[in-house]
């Protein structure tokens, strides 16, 4: 059950396969939200007003209810209407997405957490904001975000000559993701390095792009816009690349990085992303730095253009290994470990 088809800022059609997918009666408001980070975005808050209906019509032994919405909230209420269903929250957060989010919403989540019987969320850092609110550790059942990474996982491994160090960004060219910035620190790194050159690849669209096109970069540093890709066409485009870089302000995952690491690519990436919490390991997997402090970011450019073609390929290997095995697959037991939790003492169990 899912509120719309997709939101007014995302470019592609979604595939359902062959889910069974329900798009519910829904009133959708935007707003805009500015992070204590300092960007702003656009944000899009759902009220699906059929969920309780449409529950008592299914009539599930378990809820399983993504993020802490209007559609959690009917979802608790139905669950103390019918006391035989039981409730597992999904928090797809962390503690950088959720900085300063209001008592208002402090307060209802902490509501939902004390009603629901299981939680998931997709990293320690998820866990540990939901430990904040005092919920019993137990409860909490971590399943990283994942996808079926065979496509990339067949790319060839190593990389030669220019490929070795060509930069890579996937994704929404949004204030959030601090592109820019980290374009201007990388200018800096390469005027006070004049030998050295850097390309930098951007596979995605978005309202950054102008300010990108129009930011003076220095002619050492050379930009290549594809625009936006269907996904099938991603795999070719991690074949051709060095290293991912990810400088985001505040992800609650990142999925490219399971991408670039499953396609042999380390990850140049921001700390404030969960993703490279759980999945980038320093001078192994890539390099680690947090965005809004310049000198980290510069240090890591230093570590980035010190290693050697064959220091990069053994590096690329580790990264491979360190995700071929995360797959769909992989994560259905830890779900399956929070369904049973949620359960127990469930009537007629």
């Amino acid at each position: 059950m899912i509120s719309t088809r997709s939101e007014a800022n995302r470019t592609w059609e979604p595939n359902f396969g062959a889910l069974d997918v329900i798009v519910q009666k829904c009133i959708t408001r935007s707003r805009t939200w500015r992070h204590p980070k300092g960007f702003t975005e656009t944000v899009y808050t759902h009220f699906p007003y059929d969920t309780i209906p449409e529950l008592g019509r299914y009539r599930p032994d378990v809820v399983i209810s993504g993020e802490f919405g209007f559609r959690t909230i009917s979802a608790a209420i139905y669950r103390l209407i019918d006391r035989r269903t039981r409730l597992i929250i999904w928090g797809t957060l962390s503690e950088c997405t959720e900085q300063d989010r209001g008592r208002v919403r402090e307060f209802l989540r902490k509501s939902l957490l004390h009603i629901a019987d299981a939680l998931v969320v997709n990293g320690h850092s998820g866990a540990r904001y939901l430990q904040s609110f005092g919920v019993n550790p137990a409860s909490i059942f971590l399943v990283f975000t994942t996808t079926d990474v065979a496509a990339f996982a067949r790319v060839p491994l190593m990389r030669t000559g220019p490929a070795a160090h060509r930069m890579l960004y996937s994704g929404r060219l949004v204030e959030r993701k601090c592109v820019l910035p980290f374009l201007r620190v990388l200018a800096r790194w390469l005027e006070a390095h004049p030998d050295r050159t850097a390309e930098v690849v951007i596979a995605g669209d978005g309202p950054e792009r102008g300010p990108i096109e129009r930011a003076g970069l220095p002619p050492q540093l050379q930009l290549r816009f594809l625009g936006d890709l269907a996904y099938d066409q991603l795999p070719a485009v991690y074949a051709e690349a060095g290293v991912l870089i990810f400088p985001t302000m505040a992800d609650e995952w990142g999925l490219v990085v399971n991408e670039a690491l499953a396609a042999g690519v380390p990850v140049l990436g921001s700390a404030y992303a969960q993703a490279v919490e759980e999945l980038v390991e320093e001078g192994r997997t890539g390099w680690i730095f947090r965005p809004d402090h310049e000198d980290e970011l510069y240090a890591a450019l230093d570590r980035f253009f010190a290693a050697t073609e064959s220091e990069l390929n053994e590096m690329r290997v580790l990264a491979r290994a360190k995700v071929i095995d995360l797959t769909p697959d992989a994560v259905v037991g830890p779900l399956v470990d929070a369904i049973r939790y949620a359960r127990r003492g469930a009537p007629n169990d």
